[in-house]
C-alpha cells in the first residue's frame, strides 16, 4: 500500500510517539511575527533558554503595521510597542528578520512562498491561524498557539495529534470568471465549516492541477475555515518552476537534485486515504459567503437561503447569521448594497490577485458612497504591481492605493468597518466583528468580484466585466 504526500512528510519529521498518542514533530520551518511571539520570546528569558535553531526560524511584521503610511513610530502606540519588540527580540535571539526598512517585509503567508523559505515535504508552523496557505507546496503547515511557539522556539519540535487525510478532487475546468477562491468556498459551503475537523485536507483533480501556485496557496489558505487541521496540495512540476531562483532555493546541480526528491514526496497512485470529494469544477461560479460563517456561501446567481431549505444541523447558525446581517431570506444575494471594498490579505493580496482586481477596475469608477482600499500582501508585490501600473488603474477608479499589511482582513490597525458599514472582502473570515466593527458585516468573494461590487455599489457579477 501507498503512502500520501501528508503520511510521508509526517513520518519523516517524527521525533517520538508520547505516551498520550501525540507525535512530537520536528518543525523545518518556523514562521513568526509580531502579534504571538512576544510572550513566547519571554518564556525563554524566563527560563534562561536560547532558540534551538535560529536559522530555521523567520520573521516578519504584518498584523498591526499601518497601511496608509509606515513612518516610524507608528500613530498607534500599541503596535509601536509590539514591532519593537519584535526587533529586541529576533536581534538578541539571532532570528532574521523581513523588516520594513529592508524592502522585503509583508504578510507572513506572503514573504514565506516569496522568499523560497517554503518548500515540499516540510513541515511548517507558525502563530498565525492560516499557516495552512503554505502547504500549496507540499509541505504540512498548522498554525500554533504561543505555548507552542516556546517549545519550537527552544527544541525545533512540537506535540500535535495525527490527524487522517481525506483527498477532495475538483474535477472538470472552471468557468471564466470562476477563481480559486470560489472553489475553497465551494468546498467548505458543501463540507461545513466542521466538515474537516479530524482532517488534513489533500486538494486535487483537474482543477487543482491547473492552478498557478499564487491559486494554490488561496485554496490551501482557507482549508482550516473547513476545520481541517492541514491543507496540501502535491508539489509538480509547477511547484518546482515556481521555486526556482528564489533567494532561500539551491541553485544548479542541488536544485534538480532537491527537485528530484520534491516529487518523489507526492502521495503515491495507490496511496490509502481516511476519506475522499468528488466536486465538479463545471458547477462553480463566483461566489458570495454572506453570512458570519465561510460555510454561508451561495453563488452569485442564488438567492440567500430560507431557513427550512437548510440542514437541521446548520439551521441555528443560519438563523443567527439572519439576526446579524438583517438580509432578508431568499433575497438574491446579487445586489445586496456595499459600503467597503477591501482587495488584500494573505487569502488574495498577491500579484496575481491584483491583476484580476484590476481587469475589472480598468475604465471604472468606484462607486459613490463606497470606500475602496488595495493593499498588497508585501512589499515585493508592491513593487511588481507598480512595475506594471496596476497602481495607476485603482487610482484613476477611486480605489487607495497602500502599503503592505495584513489591513481590513483582521482590522489590528486603522484599517477598519465603522458601525454598521457591509464590506465586500477579499479575505478569509466572516465572522462577527472581524473587520473592526461588532456590527459590521462582511461579504467574502475573490478579487474581481470585489472590484465589480466596488464599481457598483453593490454586489455584482464580475462576468458582467470580463
Amino acid at each position: 500500500m501507498g503512502k500520501t504526500l501528508f503520511d510521508k512528510v509526517w513520518d519523516l519529521h517524527t521525533v517520538r510517539v508520547l505516551p498520550n498518542g501525540q507525535t512530537q514533530l520536528f518543525i523545518g520551518l518556523h514562521l513568526i511575527h509580531e502579534v504571538t511571539s512576544p510572550q513566547a520570546f519571554q518564556m525563554l528569558r524566563e527560563r534562561g533558554l536560547k532558540v534551538a535553531y535560529p536559522q530555521r526560524t523567520f520573521a516578519t511584521v504584518d498584523h498591526i503595521v499601518p497601511t496608509d503610511s509606515q513612518t516610524r513610530p507608528f500613530p498607534d502606540p500599541l503596535a509601536e510597542e509590539m514591532i519593537r519588540a519584535l526587533e529586541k527580540n529576533t536581534r538578541e535571539f539571532g532570528v532574521k528578520f523581513f523588516d520594513i526598512a529592508g524592502g522585503w517585509q509583508g504578510i507572513v503567508h506572503v514573504v514565506g512562498p516569496e522568499q523560497g523559505l517554503t518548500q515540499p515535504g516540510m513541515t511548517v508552523a507558525c502563530g498565525d491561524s492560516h499557516t495552512a496557505t503554505h502547504g500549496a507546496f507540499g509541505a504540512i503547515a498548522f498554525g500554533v498557539g504561543t505555548t507552542q511557539i516556546r517549545d519550537i522556539l527552544s527544541t525545533q519540535t512540537m506535540a500535535l495529534s495525527r490527524p487522517k487525510v481525506r483527498r477532495i478532487r475538483v474535477t472538470g475546468k472552471l468557468s471564466k470568471g470562476v477563481y480559486a477562491k470560489d472553489v475553497i468556498l465551494a468546498v467548505i459551503r458543501q463540507l461545513g465549516v466542521n466538515g474537516g475537523i479530524g482532517f488534513a485536507y489533500e486538494f486535487a483533480g483537474e482543477v487543482i492541477d491547473r492552478m498557478t501556485m499564487e491559486e494554490r496557496l488561496t485554496v490551501c489558505n482557507m482549508a482550516i475555515e473547513g476545520g481541517a487541521r492541514v491543507g496540501y496540495i502535491n508539489p509538480d512540476k509547477t511547484t518546482v518552476e515556481f521555486l526556482r531562483g528564489r533567494p532561500y532555493v539551491p541553485k544548479g546541480a542541488e536544485f534538480d537534485e532537491l527537485s528530484a526528491w520534491w516529487l518523489s514526496m507526492a502521495s503515491d497512485k495507490d496511496a490509502a486515504y481516511g476519506d475522499e470529494r468528488t466536486m465538479d469544477g463545471q458547477g462553480i461560479e463566483p461566489s458570495v459567503a454572506w453570512g458570519i460563517n465561510p460555510g454561508q456561501t451561495v453563488g452569485v446567481s442564488e438567492k440567500l437561503p430560507l431557513p427550512s431549505d437548510v440542514p437541521a444541523d446548520r439551521r441555528s447558525a443560519l438563523e443567527e447569521a439572519y439576526r446579524f446581517t438583517s438580509f432578508e431570506p431568499g433575497r438574491p444575494v446579487k445586489g445586496l448594497p456595499i459600503d467597503v471594498a477591501f482587495v488584500g490579505s494573505c487569502t488574495n493580496g498577491r500579484l496575481s490577485d491584483l491583476r484580476e482586481a484590476a481587469k475589472v477596475a480598468k475604465g471604472h469608477k468606484v462607486a459613490k458612497g463606497v470606500r475602496a482600499i488595495v493593499v498588497p500582501g508585501s512589499q515585493n508585490v508592491l513593487r511588481e504591481a507598480e512595475k506594471e501600473g496596476l497602481h495607476e488603474i485603482f487610482r484613476a477608479a477611486g480605489f487607495e492605493w497602500r502599503q503592505a499589511g495584513c489591513s481590513m482582513c483582521l482590522a489590528m490597525n486603522a484599517d477598519q468597518l465603522k458601525g454598521r458599514e457591509t464590506s465586500a472582502s477579499s479575505s478569509n473570515r466572516n465572522f462577527i466583528g472581524r473587520q473592526g466593527s461588532p456590527t459590521g458585516r462582511t461579504l467574502l468573494m475573490s478579487p474581481a468580484m470585489v472590484a465589480a461590487a466596488a464599481i457598483e455599489g453593490r454586489v455584482a457579477d464580475c462576468r458582467e466585466y470580463l
